[in-house]
């Protein structure tokens, strides 16, 4: 997704070979244009799935989820990381560790919004190890629901989260997929070729 990469080369900052800093347009600050072209990317790329509902994790993951969700005409649900007074009961529920931010998060979502009628569409915003992907499908999966697929804005390719998800048989397209990040230089794959494009 082209406009995609071209803002990751002018607006990504590489903090180290692994982490990547996109506070900017996608992590802190919205932008709700950008957000707009990757919801209709993934709405195009799973618009013959018969996708129900849209499951995605606090926070990063809301507003491209809200996005691909308002133009497929479906409800987008997003698991939360936090216990609340209004989230207590009839929970599924799993264990995520985040990469980023190296800690571990039980992550819920009201058993009354997934169910076995259901055809899910993933969504997230980063995929580095898997594990929120994981976390997620595992939810999905004690709602005994289907997953049609898995759409990640940004792949770190050069992790093992994209291999493993696809070795479990998940369909995942990702919008923009980093080969490396070493020497402060974010180079992507495209179609098998690497462009460095910092």
């Amino acid at each position: 997704m082209d406009l995609l990469i071209q803002t990751i080369k002018e607006e990504g900052i590489v903090l180290s070979d692994s982490v990547l800093k996109v506070d900017s347009f996608l992590n802190h600050q919205i932008n709700p244009q950008l957000m707009f072209e990757i919801g209709k990317e993934f709405a195009n790329r799973f618009k013959e799935d018969g996708i129900t509902k849209i499951v995605t994790i606090e926070s990063s993951g809301i507003a491209p989820s809200v996005m691909a969700g308002l133009q497929l005409g479906i409800p987008v649900i997003f698991a939360r990381k936090k216990k609340s007074l209004t989230l207590v009961n009839d929970l599924l529920t799993a264990k995520v560790y985040s990469f980023t931010k190296q800690e571990s998060n039980d992550i819920s979502v009201s058993k009354k919004y997934i169910n076995e009628n259901d055809r899910v569409l993933i969504i997230d915003d980063f995929l580095a190890n898997g594990q929120a992907a994981i976390g997620l499908a595992e939810i999905v999966k004690q709602a005994n629901a289907e997953i049609a697929g898995i759409g990640i804005v940004i792949e770190k390719g050069f992790q093992s989260g994209g291999k493993l998800l696809r070795e479990q048989g998940y369909r995942v397209e990702s919008l923009a997929t980093i080969h490396s990040l070493n020497e402060g230089k974010v180079t992507f794959t495209l179609d098998k070729t690497e462009e460095a494009v910092r």
